[in-house]
């Protein structure tokens, strides 16, 4: 046999392979021909030797090899030297420090030294491997060729990517948009583009967002195909705001507004969404010059208020989950897309409620009474109070006027107290009804908040939700027992105690005042009550009306007048009637008077 040597062999020549191939028949045949067969007087060992000795294996060159055996410490590769190429072990190790290569496997090395101390070929794995992605980088570069490489380190400025050899990724070409972590990158598979390329130096930048704008244009190309409004169509959530998120539908990107996530109520927008979930989104609007489009989520779904009255009505009860609690009231989830508002004034029926949040909580399952709702406007009003019966119901039948109470002063104000009858429903005793003695200026001199109060019950309000109470009323009525005793038509004494233009006060009894207006102060006509009486004058009187109500009496001294005269006059017909002396029937006083009257109707005529 016959071997040859190319001189211009390169690492892919056929004489690395004639040589890789003698050698496997070597290992294959030697056991049969390994001492009988000869050539030109040379056995096939040493005919192999000297060829092997005549291959290019020289420094500087890449060459193929089969692993022969691998330590702790080398592997060795035949790569059809006389001598096996020595590699550290270390150069076949992944990052997770497992050996990915064994024996019998086929690799390329880089020829660094002919021999080492050890008799072998000093090779690189990690030189052969840079040579040849130098190789591809240039071709990529020419070509505008896509690579992939990893992500292995952040730097200043952007990104080392290991592309078989390390590469600048800088942060203004990571992404179409700016990127404020990278650290997300490291570890991550990339698709790059390479922009800049400097063997010499050994100089690489990529760039992905090149990759990205070209992935893009194709993909909208396509978007733009099926884009119209009413489309439905599928995205991926590519970003979200407190307004709203930002759906890729494909080299476009569109505007989900929150108002259009759902029927319901979205407190915001994470709340329902994340970044890369995918969704099906309605085209609501799609401006083609500007390229802005709006979305809709909840539009792919059936409208739950356009059924509403199919399923709620007004005085049904509802279980449902607070979803917002505001000031004036907290929102119920009744079902998915419908909410219900509970009023703070339907909260309770005894209590005057300030802060909601004090009686319900966000996350909370309750129970309410749908009061209406209003289709046109979307809304839906719900009672809390309406699950229990109304006290006020029953308040008027419990306490009726004249019912002692024993109940805790809750409030003191300058107009009265205000006293807990039960829990939630408070009672008035106005100032005026405190005591019979005289109006009490400052309620807080004499009571205190916190204190025990017995009252009477003088009035239930029950459209108005209010109680009137009296103190005074315990130690009985002093009016009630006067106009008893002094009813309509009664003749009175008393003392005037104030004059006004329209007449004069009387005092009848203790806390008891009369009132003669200036027309029933005399006959005559007068101008102004001083003409008749003063001040502390006692004065006799008929009751011509009387005011329960009101706690008025009405006085009259005419009427009382002209009632002496009508008796006097009487007297003195039953007198004649029986004949009888006029001076045996009737006193001086008496006949003094019908004398006066006798005169007065004489002038008259």
């Amino acid at each position: 046999m016959s071997l040859t040597r190319n001189s211009n062999s390169t690492p892919h020549n056929s004489s690395s392979q004639n040589s890789g191939q003698i050698r496997r028949l070597f290992h294959e045949e030697d056991e049969i021909i390994e001492n009988n067969y000869q050539e030109d007087g040379k056995t096939f060992e040493e005919l192999f030797e000297s060829t092997v000795e005549t291959q290019s294996v020289g420094e500087g060159k890449l060459v193929e090899g089969k692993i022969v055996s691998i330590s702790a410490d080398y592997v060795l590769v035949d790569v059809g030297h006389k001598s096996e190429g020595e590699v550290s072990v270390e150069q076949f190790k992944n990052a997770a420090g497992e050996l990915e290569v064994k024996v019998g496997d086929m690799i390329e090395v880089f020829v660094e030294r002919t021999e080492n101390e050890r008799g072998h070929l000093v090779v690189s794995k990690e030189k052969a491997d840079r040579m040849r992605a130098w190789d591809e980088i240039s071709e990529a570069c020419s070509s505008n060729a896509i690579l992939e490489g990893v992500a292995t380190s952040v730097i200043k400025g952007g990104l080392i990517v290991d592309i078989g050899v390390k590469a600048f990724l800088p942060s203004s070409h990571v992404d179409v948009r700016p990127v404020k972590n990278l650290e997300q990158f490291v570890g991550k598979p990339l698709k790059i583009r390479v922009i800049k390329f400097n063997p010499k130096k050994g100089n690489v930048v990529v760039s992905r967002k090149a990759v990205i704008e070209t992935e893009k244009e194709r993909l909208k190309g396509e978007t733009l195909k099926v884009l119209k409004v009413g489309a439905v169509v599928r995205g991926v959530v590519k970003n979200i705001t407190d307004y709203g998120a930002f759906i890729d539908m494909g080299g476009m990107d569109g505007l989900l507004h929150v108002t259009d996530m759902s029927w319901g109520r979205v407190r915001h927008p994470s709340d329902l969404l994340e970044v890369g979930q995918e969704i099906n989104v309605r085209v609501l609007k799609f401006d083609s010059e500007k390229e802005r489009i709006s979305l809709g989520l909840k539009q792919t779904q059936p409208d739950p208020w356009m059924t509403i009255q199919e399923r709620f009505i007004p005085g049904q009860r509802i279980k449902g989950k607070v979803v917002s609690v505001v000031d004036y009231g907290a929102f119920v989830e009744v079902e998915s897309g419908i909410e219900g508002l509970i009023h703070v004034s339907e909260m309770s029926w005894t209590q005057k409620v300030k802060d909601p949040r004090k009686l319900i909580s966000v996350g909370e399952e309750t129970e309410a009474v749908i009061l209406d709702i209003d289709l046109e406007n979307r809304r839906m009003s719900l009672g809390l109070k309406q699950i229990n019966p109304n006290p006020w119901d029953s308040l008027e039948h419990k306490y009726p006027s004249g019912t002692r109470i024993n109940g805790v002063i809750k409030n003191i104000t300058d107009f009265g107290l205000f006293v807990e009858i039960e829990e939630g429903i408070d009672g008035l005793v106005h100032i005026s009804d405190l005591s019979w003695e005289g109006k009490v200026t400052t309620p807080a001199e004499q009571y205190k908040k916190g204190d025990s109060l017995e009252a009477v019950v003088l009035n239930v309000d029950r459209e108005n939700e209010r109680v009137s109470l009296s103190v005074k009323l315990l130690a009985g009525d002093p009016w009630q027992d006067y106009v008893l005793s002094h009813p309509t038509g009664s003749i009175v004494d008393g003392t005037v105690t104030k004059l006004a233009n329209f007449g004069a006060f009387v005092e009848l009894a203790k806390n008891i005042e009369g009132m003669i207006h200036v027309s029933e102060l005399s006959e005559e006509r007068i101008v102004h009550p001083e003409s008749v009486v003063k001040v502390g004058d006692a004065i006799k009187a008929e009751i011509i009306t009387i005011n329960n109500k009101e706690r008025k009496i009405s006085l009259s001294v005419k009427s009382m007048s002209r009632r002496e005269e009508r008796e006097a006059m009487a007297s003195y017909q039953k007198s004649s009637d029986s004949k009888s002396s006029f001076s045996d029937t009737i006193n001086p006083e008496m006949a003094a008077k019908l004398g006066a009257l006798l005169k007065n109707q004489g002038e008259k005529k």
